[in-house]
């Protein structure tokens, strides 16, 4: 048997789409019992049959962004350059759940870039309350484009050039849809793959790698509706805000909550305009999170 390199392009579960090196497709599965693979990572395959492989090993990762609560660890997607978090003018989306994607991606060794897509900008009317919405982000340089999926996406085609983007978000907010008109032939995949597994859906349920004809690949991820950040620790928190990651170490006390301390030094930034109250609500109820994670441990 010959060891191949290539590339998980879908996860579903114990069982692996990989595309070799050499073009070739193949249907792979982990020789351990525990899988701890995910889509983007770069593995090492031996043959076992036609079109079939077993995961012998996993080579380095770049990165892995993943969620975590105080029982499990969900992998998302690895060896990124750019997280695209798609959101819409309706139905409403969840702040706070951007700024713990943008937490996820910003705790990395090496912050992952990170851009926010307003999607559904046809319906003009709610155009002027999402933008508002996200102008917490865009204070303080995460950059927003505007598009509607279903007229025109090249603003966002240019900025996946040359990327590994992953689209992420809540449910309903269009990034099927997205990935459909960025790259067509993604539909007649998802349809198979829904033949294959014997789904009977077309809602994205699991991760799925599609390389761009423009140079790049985009990984479409299943909608999320929560974005646990269990993994990190109170400083990982605290630095993954970027407000925040400037001020570490100048408020008075080092154990400070950013509460009612005085001179806290992340209050005064909410003060003076440097971080939104929103913000400051999401870093306060993270951190609370934290502390009712260590207490339920003793």
């Amino acid at each position: 048997m010959s060891a191949l390199c290539g590339r998980i392009v879908a996860a579903f579960g114990r069982h692996y789409e990989v595309i070799l090196d050499n073009g070739e497709k193949l249907r792979c599965f982990p020789r351990a019992k525990k899988s701890l693979y995910a889509c983007g990572d770069r593995v090492e395959i031996a043959l076992t049959g036609d079109k079939q492989g077993v995961i012998d090993a996993l080579l380095p990762r770049q990165n892995m962004l993943y969620r975590a609560d105080a029982f499990k660890e969900k992998l998302i997607a690895s060896n990124l350059t750019q997280v695209v978090i798609v959101v819409a003018t309706e139905p409403g989306f969840n702040d706070e759940l951007i700024t713990r994607c943008l937490c996820g991606a910003e705790s990395q060794e090496q912050p992952i870039p990170a851009l926010i897509v307003l999607n559904k900008c046809d319906i003009v009317a709610q155009v002027p309350t999402a933008r508002k919405a996200l102008q917490q982000f865009s204070d303080i340089g995460y950059p927003v484009l505007e598009l509607s999926a279903l007229s025109d996406v090249s603003l966002l085609r240019e900025r996946l050039i040359g990327q590994t983007s992953l689209l992420v978000g809540q449910s309903g907010m269009g990034k099927s849809t997205l990935t459909n008109a960025l790259i067509p032939e993604a539909h007649a995949a998802t349809r198979e793959i829904s033949e294959v597994l014997d789904s009977g859906k077309h809602t994205t349920t699991h991760a799925r790698l599609y390389a761009l004809p423009e140079g790049g690949a985009l990984i479409d991820s299943p909608g999320v509706q929560v974005f646990g950040l269990a993994h990190l620790g109170t400083g990982e928190i605290e630095a993954s805000f970027r407000e925040v990651r400037e001020v570490i170490g100048t408020c008075r006390f080092r154990d400070c909550r950013h509460e009612i301390e005085p001179d806290c030094a992340v209050r005064l930034a909410v003060q003076e305009g440097r971080m939104h109250p929103r913000r400051h609500q999401a870093l306060l109820a993270l951190l609370a999170e934290k502390r009712a994670s260590i207490v339920a441990k003793y």
